[in-house]
């Protein structure tokens, strides 16, 4: 799967779940590891591991099994490895103490 169907496929899959709060970064010129990494929300522990897993499952129904997932143990935080993509499901308050679109977006200024 390129690159921008594996990003597409992720926004479809964390829709799928109402996931709160999308936002995709493009991070290509910023990393070695990847190039788009998603950011969305979950509202409580449950849907956090609901939405990540749903993302996990369907993945490796479509051959492209994670490289690696974080997080699942709390769900207060859950990365999803996909290589060219990485997801970030994160619970509201985790994701506004971390503010990980503001690390990002910091480095093209």
């Amino acid at each position: 799967m390129q690159s921008t169907e594996l990003k597409q496929f992720v926004l479809d899959k964390i829709d799928d779940l109402k996931a709160k709060n999308i936002t995709v970064l493009d991070v290509a010129n910023q990393s070695t590891i990847t190039e788009t990494m998603v950011i969305c929300t979950g509202t409580s522990k449950t849907h956090v591991r609901a939405i990540s897993e749903h993302v996990v499952v369907e993945a490796k129904g479509a051959n492209v099994p994670p490289l690696g997932v974080e997080g699942r143990d709390s769900s207060e935080w859950v990365l999803v490895d996909l290589g060219d993509v990485i997801l970030h499901v994160m619970q509201e308050d985790t994701r506004e103490y971390y503010q990980l679109e503001k690390l990002w977006t910091e480095q093209d200024a």
